[in-house]
């Protein structure tokens, strides 16, 4: 993968870029894929339902509402991310385990971390459209991420 500035400065404004500020976590520094989502708050059982599904080529994209409150992944789901070939988990929310994570061959990018686990309550939507960071997270679309930030395609997957 080409680094998201140069991929920017190729592409301009036919990629969007979030602000939103992400933390690394994982043991992949960079990562893309094509767009699945994910919202839930504070309950991970949708979460966990879908890296349990192949992911080959994806990134798994969570709308946790920005929650710091409890962790949304720990180092158990992100195993079972990373052995079914998921690329990238990128969580508006937190993750906890992190010295477990950094060590997991998975890119994973959250706000921040809390030792508190989340509900099981199994509250949540997955594949809809989801906004942080001043972009819009379409299922389908393609995500690049690196230590510089987060890019993405306005439209269905293809790359840039």
């Amino acid at each position: 993968m080409k680094p998201t500035a140069d991929l920017y400065d190729e592409h301009g404004d036919n990629l969007q870029s979030c602000t939103t500020q992400f933390r690394l976590f994982g043991a992949r520094t960079s990562f893309e894929g094509t767009v699945t989502t994910v919202k839930c708050h504070e309950d991970n059982v949708i979460l966990k339902a879908t890296v349990g599904e192949p992911g080959a080529g994806r990134v798994l994209v969570v709308d946790g509402g920005g929650s710091l409150s409890a962790a949304l992944m720990g180092d158990v789901i992100a195993g079972l991310a990373a052995s079914n070939g998921w690329e990238g988990v990128i969580i508006h929310g937190a993750v906890r385990d992190v010295e477990a994570l950094s060590k997991v061959d998975l890119g994973i990018k959250a706000l921040g971390s809390n030792p508190r686990k989340s509900r099981k309550d199994g509250v949540g939507d997955k594949d809809l459209e989801i906004s942080f960071g001043e972009v819009t997270f379409t299922p389908g679309c393609h995500l690049y991420s690196d230590a510089d930030g987060i890019l993405l395609t306005r439209g269905p997957a293809g790359g840039a």
